[in-house]
């Protein structure tokens, strides 16, 4: 980890220092930071910078959020002990190539990539959270029913005009080179799951996520889905089978990214 905090895969060592990847891909030498050698946890908060992710309708973006509701489930697995780690500390874009990196580089437990989502297919009598797990990873799928069940509890006491796609729940989704996902595929053999925890492109829903309290109660329930995968046997539920969607898959590169401050 640099001074600035942001957190670098590690490539070799060189004179005192080290060859790192940057955020977006580049190599470059570095002489000042921290080295992080290991994890037991990886949060991974989707988008940042350029890439904004979804937006409500009166602009509230998704990396942002993202990011607030990683911290505070960072915040409260270290309450409970356990080590993480952000693949992203602040608003800069990190290229999928570079957070699998730094996933594998750290051997976490588990890896979970932290979104919120857009365009449902309608109105929803509950939450429409979805949590996507690794086709081949049988942890992979226990980790995900049990974030699923926590955040889906957790707003599910709140009194909104909720949607959902029709196969809201934990569920794959396959692509063309295995799992349609990047931070499901690239990561791999690391425990992964990628969660979309709520509809931001949903006026009830994004003036909810607007609210600290409301992003913080978020992350708190990922991390108490994260616990118990760590602390417990407990299966997970909620799974889904998915209908199919035929959206080809991005390639996992980084587009006019700009490397922040190291």
């Amino acid at each position: 980890m640099t001074p600035a905090g942001v957190v670098l895969p590690v490539l070799s060592e060189r004179d005192g220092g080290w060859v790192v990847r940057t955020p977006c891909g580049a190599e470059r030498a570095i002489s000042r930071g921290t080295r992080v050698r290991q994890a037991t946890v990886v949060l991974d908060p989707g988008h940042g910078g350029a890439e904004t992710g979804a937006r409500s309708p009166n602009g509230l973006a998704e990396a942002p959020v993202n990011l607030d509701v990683s911290r505070a489930a960072q915040r409260e697995l270290e309450r409970e002990g356990v080590d993480v780690v952000l693949t992203r500390t602040a608003d800069y874009e990190v290229s999928l190539p570079v957070r699998a990196d730094i996933a594998k580089s750290l051997s976490p437990q588990a890896f979970v990539s932290i979104h919120h989502n857009a365009v449902p297919d309608g109105p929803h009598p509950g939450p429409g959270t979805e949590t996507y797990y690794q086709q081949a990873s049988p942890e992979s799928k226990r980790l995900a029913g049990l974030v699923q069940e926590e955040v889906f509890r957790a707003l599910s006491a709140y009194e909104v005009p909720w949607v959902a796609d029709t196969d809201a729940g934990a569920k794959y989704r396959p692509g063309s080179r295995g799992d349609y996902y990047a931070m499901l595929r690239l990561p791999a053999p690391v425990t992964s799951v990628l969660a979309e925890l709520a509809f931001i492109s949903n006026p009830p829903e994004a003036a909810l996520l607007a609210r600290p309290d409301v992003r913080a109660r978020e992350g708190a329930a990922v991390a108490r889905g994260i616990l118990r995968y760590l602390r417990t046997s407990d299966p997970g539920s909620m799974f889904t089978v998915p209908y199919p969607r035929a959206d080809p898959p991005g390639d996992g590169a980084a587009r006019q990214c700009q490397d922040p401050q190291l």
